[in-house]
C-alpha cells in the first residue's frame, strides 16, 4: 500500500499563488469593466470609434487617443486613470508571470535548475513592471 503526503494546514506559497491567480483574473475583468464604463459615461462612446474606445479600456493614455475628434482630452487627464493602469499593469503582468512560474515548478525537477530558472523569472518580472511603469509615467 502506497500512502501519499497530506499537504501541511495553513498558508504556503502555492496556496497563496492559487488564491492570487483567481483574485487577479477577477480584479482584471473588474478593472477593464470599470475602464470601459468610466469611459463610456466620460462621453467616448460619442467621440471615439471602437478601436481607440477598446484600446482605452485596457491601457488608459491619453495619448493612444489618436484617431478621435476629442477636442478636449483634459477630462481623461487625472490621476484616476493612471492608478487604473498601474493596477491593471500590476495584476495582469503578475499574473503572467506567476503562470509562467507554475509551468517551470510543474516540468522541472528538484535540482539547481529550479533556482535559476526562479530566478530569471522574478528578474524578468521586475524589468517588465519597470518598463510598464516607465510607459505609463512617460506618456
Amino acid at each position: 500500500m502506497i500512502s501519499r503526503k497530506v499537504a501541511k494546514r495553513g498558508f504556503s506559497l502555492d496556496y497563496i499563488m492559487w488564491l492570487f491567480m483567481r483574485l487577479s483574473a477577477l480584479s482584471l475583468y473588474a478593472l477593464g469593466l470599470t475602464g470601459l464604463t468610466a469611459a463610456l459615461i466620460m462621453g467616448a462612446r460619442t467621440q471615439t470609434d471602437l478601436n481607440t474606445l477598446i484600446r482605452w479600456t485596457f491601457f488608459q493614455n491619453p495619448s493612444h487617443v489618436f484617431s478621435s475628434d476629442i477636442i478636449n482630452l483634459d477630462g481623461f487627464i487625472n490621476p484616476y486613470w493612471q492608478i487604473m493602469e498601474f493596477t491593471a499593469l500590476f495584476f495582469g503582468i503578475t499574473h503572467g508571470i506567476n503562470g509562467l512560474r507554475s509551468v517551470v515548478e510543474d516540468y522541472m525537477g528538484s535540482s539547481w535548475w529550479r533556482q535559476v530558472w526562479r530566478g530569471f523569472i522574478f528578474f524578468l518580472w521586475l524589468f517588465i513592471s519597470l518598463v510598464a511603469v516607465y510607459v505609463v509615467l512617460a506618456s
